[in-house]
């Protein structure tokens, strides 16, 4: 099984609306069993919280759930326990890599990388705090976009394996 973990600062906008939105995707496919996804937060601001309410309320908009999701901290055993550490931004991808050990079995990649210029050309997913409600509708759009393409390339890693 392929193991996808999102991450972002707090762990209750960008990487719980990517873990609904890929978890979505996997349910659709039939993919349960072969990828698996969870997500958190470099920080432990918000541990034990659900999702924020304005992007709980945009993901149900479009039909995607993660208000059952509970906020967590990057833990050192992450590193060995997935497959791919997905950075919803730069400054995220920095603190995972210099919290990463030399002997991880983890992939971190940066999520921006799969998603399409067209939809959004930046080198991070935005904080949806700064952009009122349209900022947590970008966050899902770009969502969207990104997942399909962090699923494609959990199944070339379960190929790979194979």
């Amino acid at each position: 099984m392929i193991r996808v973990l999102f991450v972002c600062l707090g762990n209750i906008c960008r990487s719980p609306m990517a873990h609904g939105v890929l978890r979505d995707l996997i349910r659709d496919r039939g993919l349960q069993g072969r990828v698996d996804v969870d997500s958190c937060g470099t920080s432990a601001y918000h541990n034990g919280e659900p999702p924020d309410a304005n992007m709980t309320a945009v993901a149900a908009g479009h039909g995607v759930r993660i208000g059952d999701l509970v906020s967590r901290r990057l833990e050192d055993s992450d590193y060995y326990e997935f497959d791919l550490l997905v950075a919803m931004d730069g400054a995220n991808e920095r603190d995972m890599r210099a919290r990463s050990f030399p002997n991880s079995t983890a992939q971190i990649v940066r999520f921006t990388d799969f998603v399409d210029d067209a939809v959004f050309d930046g080198d991070g997913v935005p904080d949806p705090y700064y952009g009122g409600r349209e900022g947590f509708e970008q966050v899902y759009r770009i969502v969207v976009d990104g997942c399909e393409r962090v699923l494609a390339r959990a199944l070339e890693l379960e190929a790979e394996r194979a």
